[in-house]
């Protein structure tokens, strides 16, 4: 199963096209509107729009040998300590052997943004970003399937 989680994900129709070749179901999970799919192995879950009600959903039901798309930091490290593959939508992998630097990183961020050092301003989602995802993605399929 690949769950990702949906709001502002930048990468859904990639995920779809992985997904279909490896033949993974794929859950998109979000507090608001999603384009509704005829695809039997595509699912959408809408949440409350609760705080952190759709990472709680997917890190409830990620485990081991699952996928879970995200760009928060949070929801990664919790998916990785519930063993599933994790990866972000530009190709950032998340693993034990880094996702405690990764929430290091975002806790420094956020406190830097807090006392005003910085303006906190992400970098734009390249055509590279899109390349380095499918990349990422189609080997963590390869590798959940082992």
């Amino acid at each position: 199963m690949i769950f990702v989680d949906a709001d502002a994900c930048p990468v859904k129709a990639e995920i779809l096209k992985v997904a279909e070749r490896h033949g993974f179901e794929v859950t998109f999970v979000a507090n608001s509107g999603l384009r509704p799919s005829r695809d039997p192995m595509v699912h959408n879950v809408i949440v409350s729009a609760g705080f952190d009600a759709a990472d709680n959903w997917i890190a409830e039901r990620a485990g081991e040998g699952d996928i879970v798309i995200t760009a928060d930091v949070p929801l990664a490290a919790r998916c990785v300590a519930a063993g599933a593959l994790v990866t972000g939508p530009s190709g950032r992998l998340f693993d034990k052997s880094n996702i405690g630097m990764a929430t290091a990183m975002r806790d420094l961020g956020a406190h830097l943004r807090e006392t005003g050092e910085s303006k906190g301003y992400n970098a734009a989602f390249t055509a590279r970003d899109r390349s380095a995802f499918l990349e990422a993605l189609d080997r963590l399929c390869r590798q959940a399937k082992r």
